[in-house]
């Protein structure tokens, strides 16, 4: 039975099988919140929708009895167990919120996609560097908001009256959204050098810091790219190695029966 199931597990088409019944699930999910839709269809999306919960629980419960105490040491399957644990939560009063946590069982596309897998372990291996950066950019905004109130905050309260209003304003100013007819033009107006002001900070957040979090993101998912390649050269190598040997083997004895039909002949 194990056998049976493992077979199961490992052959390629149950994982096309799975992707396309997420896709048909993303379907259904975002059907379900039409009214519309609801109203003509929702006995058929409401079965489509348990059919698939139920064959993802079927296929969670298989991998576990083939793979046993392995399973949980892949974090992809650990990731997949919550996300389907979330599915089949009760979603009661108590619970509400867990029902608009069920699309979160579209990211199983993730694991199922390798390239996927890849960008996410990228943005994972990413983290440690980027720790360095946030604190920075953190520092910066905290320096600016600061200036912001002590140069602007009693002139306009509503943008820059206190640190947390001052840090929301800087924020948009970041964003590059609005930041001239909403924050500086008004501010011109009464200080006419608050633009060096501005665009330092933009410089330095928006063109500087942020391109610096985008290097290393990239950098992180071209290691992950690399780490994954390596690994499948080395499987490859570890495949092929046995038939590389008997090669090596057949020739070496074909090489020494050609040295003995010679001896042979000289003879």
């Amino acid at each position: 039975m194990l056998e049976w199931l493992r077979r199961i597990d490992e052959n390629p088409a149950t994982e096309r099988i799975i992707m396309a019944l997420i896709l048909v699930n993303a379907v259904t999910l975002g059907l379900e919140t039409s009214a519309s839709a609801m109203e003509r269809y929702g006995t058929l999306l409401i079965a489509v929708d348990r059919i698939a919960i139920a064959i993802f629980v079927t296929e969670i419960l298989a991998r576990l009895a083939v793979q046993r105490a392995s399973f949980f040491r892949d974090g992809w399957n650990v990731f997949d167990a919550v996300v389907i644990g979330v599915a089949v939560a009760p979603a009661t009063a108590a619970f509400s919120v867990l029902r608009a946590l069920r699309v979160l069982r579209l990211l199983r596309l993730i694991t199922v996609v390798p390239a996927l897998q890849r960008v996410v372990g990228g943005l994972i291996r990413a983290l440690p560097g980027m720790g360095s950066i946030l604190l920075l950019i953190c520092l910066v905004f905290y320096v600016a908001a600061v200036m912001a109130v002590n140069l602007y905050g009693q002139d306009f309260p509503e943008q820059f009256g206190t640190l947390p209003r001052s840090l929301f304003t800087l924020f948009t100013v970041m964003t590059l959204e609005g930041w001239v007819d909403d924050v500086v033009k008004p501010i011109l107006a009464t200080h006419p050098y608050a633009w060096i002001f501005f665009i330092s900070f933009i410089v330095v957040t928006t063109f500087t810091v942020l391109n610096l979090i985008i290097g290393i993101i990239v950098n992180a998912i071209s290691e992950e790219h690399a780490a994954v390649e390596k690994a499948e050269r080395e499987m490859m190598h570890e495949e092929t190695a046995p038939l590389a040997a008997e090669i090596k083997a057949l020739r070496a004895e074909i090489a020494s029966l050609r040295d003995d039909v010679s001896s042979s002949k000289r003879r």
